[in-house]
């Protein structure tokens, strides 16, 4: 059964969740899991692309536009339906639980301080809850 996670951001930035979710996306992919960052819509997943670029010096994460991906590529941004190949870890960005969900071995869910998206988040906590997921949460500051 897939295991979610939710990561709770005390952060009053406005660009937290995306920063959580770069760091999050670099982990797993150091851990040699494939990655698949489901965003809000084609704007939302150019900032992403643009974040991973420059989230932390030095840092090099691998990644591609799900619309025109390189092949192999392990880690891919998109808001429709992930490729069959990248079933690791689902980064959830969008304000509800996509129907693919169950496919992923991990979904992360990020929630920042924002009241749409904690509301939002509240409410894909309940859909997975009352489903029976295994669900853990922590708590990440600044």
């Amino acid at each position: 059964m897939t295991r979610v996670d939710f990561y709770i951001v005390d952060s009053p930035a406005a660009d937290a969740r995306e920063r959580v979710a770069c760091r999050l996306a670099e982990k797993a992919w150091q851990l040699d899991h494939r990655i698949y960052i489901h965003g809000q819509d084609p704007r939302h997943c150019e900032r992403l692309d643009q974040l991973l670029w420059i989230f932390r010096d030095g840092s090099f994460v691998p990644h591609e536009p799900l619309a025109d991906p390189v092949p192999d590529c392990p880690i891919l941004i998109g808001q429709t339906e992930p490729p069959e190949s990248h079933t690791g870890v689902l980064i959830n960005l969008h304000e509800t639980v996509p129907p693919f969900f169950s496919r992923f071995e991990r979904v992360v869910e990020i929630v920042s301080q924002d009241e749409p998206v904690r509301r939002a988040g509240r409410e894909r906590f309940k859909f997975y809850r009352d489903r029976g997921y295994d669900l853990h949460t922590h708590t990440l500051s600044g």
